[in-house]
């Protein structure tokens, strides 16, 4: 016997069958029983979800005689078998517009659509599939029989792109009562291959089953001829290890190698993983579709470790483990990126997508970690205020050290640690003379910080006070700070965070007051509060904001 393939075999006969399109099934069964059914309808969502078979069982339900109280039809009788198996009725026709798309086949349909059904009680039905092929000639063409619609006939618009339809025949629309369809879960697919199978006498372990549903991509006809394919290589029951070999989908333990590899900042081993999925005959692109679906599922576990996601138990057990290595924000951008080579189709279209995947690895292995400001002031060489804690994470280090660096990879910085005290000064003013008596200044100050007034603040800074202009100016310098404060926190005893207050005197060339006088008594306002963040302006080039 001729086999019959799973997706035209269990093709849905009735508004129930339909899977995930309630919304849609619903109100069309309301409408045949209330007699309110519409002239024309465009059915629009993603191939595989049920926008053809609706708008048969619609058919097969205005011309079944034998139809339900509830708006059911019976799918058993000769009409109602010839609408569902989509061969030539009187009444009901399919077209498919990506074949039948000039004025010409437009305008013979608006004839056809003139002459009444065969017979009382019945309705024409037209099913133009793929409508957004139809040319802006060929929808004029029917704009005239969609406004002023002969009585029975109905018209039903099936398409994937209805933003074409949008730009060719926006007039088109109004005229029409517009069905969204959505993708179809995992888990209802799941569960109508399950049936399927128990019809068919054989059986299927769940998560080979999962592993189709979600190749399937929400298209419930694409899952059944996924199924279909696998059938064919084992001739009966189906495990996980045949659907990835019919599919050519890569195992989960290699997404966790690749996850090893990031996290430990192991870039050459990127090449080693990619030239191993080529020689085992992996395909690289759904290599690529798998890595989404890793790093979607990571990110949630990160931000929800109790989320259910529709994984094994030891395949989120090891995600689990490995999520706490990655913060947040650094798998956001990790997905931005690998959705970004996706979205740009330049995988699709390379005959030769190792090189596009390779450097998409490098460059999540080579991303920079995402900081704490906290973190940044720190590595930029402030110390934290009294009783600070760097952010992160409870419990645990972030990756690379405590403290973290703002160079590129997951190495962190090491902070320099601060030499004992060589005496134990009275006061501050004391250990401020006797670094200067050691001579260690930078060149061309000595005598100015000589004659500076040093005071010991209250949350623990030291203030340098009483400055000549050149010497405030000097101490601006970045380098400058830093070799104070490196030779003067030996005699301190301690980390030393600096604020300079206004020289004593300087030249005033106008009583106006300037706007970037403003900024920088703001900015010198800033610093005094956090000196820390006066380094970090320096350092990252940062600019103040109105």
């Amino acid at each position: 016997m001729t086999h019959i393939a799973l997706a035209t075999k269990y093709r849905p006969r009735s508004f129930s069958d339909v899977a995930t399109q309630e919304h849609v099934s619903d109100t069309l069964r309301s409408a045949v029983v209330g007699g309110r059914v519409g002239h024309a309808y465009l059915f629009c969502g993603p191939r595989g979800v049920g926008k053809t078979t609706l708008a048969r069982v619609l058919a097969m339900a205005l011309n079944c005689p034998d139809r339900a109280d509830d708006g059911e039809p019976c799918g058993k009788c000769e009409s109602c078998a010839r609408i569902w198996g989509g061969h030539t009725a009187l009444d009901v026709v399919e077209i498919d517009a990506a074949s039948n798309r000039g004025v010409d086949d437009a305008r013979d349909l608006r004839e056809r659509a003139m002459y009444a059904p065969s017979a009382d009680g019945r309705h024409k039905v037209y099913i133009v599939d793929e409508a957004h092929m139809l040319t802006r000639e060929a929808w004029n063409a029917l704009l005239k029989i969609l406004e002023e619609p002969p009585p029975r006939v109905i018209f039903v618009f099936a398409t994937t792109e209805p933003n074409k339809i949008q730009q060719s025949a926006a007039p088109i629309l109004s005229r029409c009562q517009r069905f969204d369809f959505r993708r179809i879960g995992v888990s209802d697919i799941v569960a109508r291959l399950t049936d399927v199978l128990a019809r068919e006498g054989t059986k299927a372990a769940p998560e080979a089953l999962r592993l189709v549903a979600r190749k399937a991509d929400g298209g419930m006809r694409d899952a059944l001829s996924l199924l279909d394919q696998v059938l064919s290589l084992t001739g009966g029951e189906v495990d996980a290890e045949s659907v990835r070999r019919v599919l050519g989908l890569v195992e989960e333990e290699r997404y966790i190698e690749l996850l090893d590899v990031l996290r430990e900042g192991r870039h050459a081993s990127v090449f080693t993983l990619v030239e191993n999925l080529v020689d085992e005959g992996y395909d690289l692109v759904e290599f690529h579709h798998g890595l989404l679906d890793v790093l979607r599922i990571l990110l949630r576990l990160r931000l929800e470790p109790e989320a259910q996601v529709d994984v094994r138990d030891d395949f989120r057990a090891a995600l689990l483990e490995r999520a706490v290595d990655f913060a947040p924000g650094d798998l956001v951008r990790m997905l931005a990126s690998a959705a970004d080579l996706e979205s740009q189709g330049s995988l699709r279209r390379n005959p030769n997508p190792r090189l596009p995947v390779e450097m998409l690895l490098l460059r999540l292995s080579f991303l920079d970690r995402t900081l704490h400001f906290e973190e940044l002031i720190q590595a930029l060489g402030g110390a934290p205020n009294p009783g600070d804690v760097p952010q992160g994470e409870p419990g645990r280090e972030p990756r690379g050290g405590p403290v973290a660096s703002p160079e590129r990879g997951p190495a962190a910085a090491k902070s320099k640690p601060t030499p004992a005290p060589k005496t134990a000064p009275a006061n501050v003013q004391a250990a401020w003379d006797a670094w200067l008596n050691e001579g260690k200044v930078p060149k061309g100050l000595m005598a100015f910080l000589r004659a500076a007034k040093v005071t010991e603040l209250d949350d623990g800074r030291i203030a340098i006070g009483e400055l000549a202009p050149p010497a405030a100016e000097r101490l601006a310098e970045l380098p400058v700070v830093e070799a104070i404060r490196e030779g003067f926190a030996p005699y301190l005893g301690r980390a030393v965070r600096f604020v300079v207050e206004a020289p004593t005197s300087g030249p005033s060339t106008t009583d106006r007051v300037t706007e970037e006088e403003v900024r920088s008594d703001t900015l010198a306002a800033l610093y005094r509060q956090e000196p820390r963040l006066q380094r970090a302006v320096e350092e990252l080039d940062l600019e103040l904001m109105e």
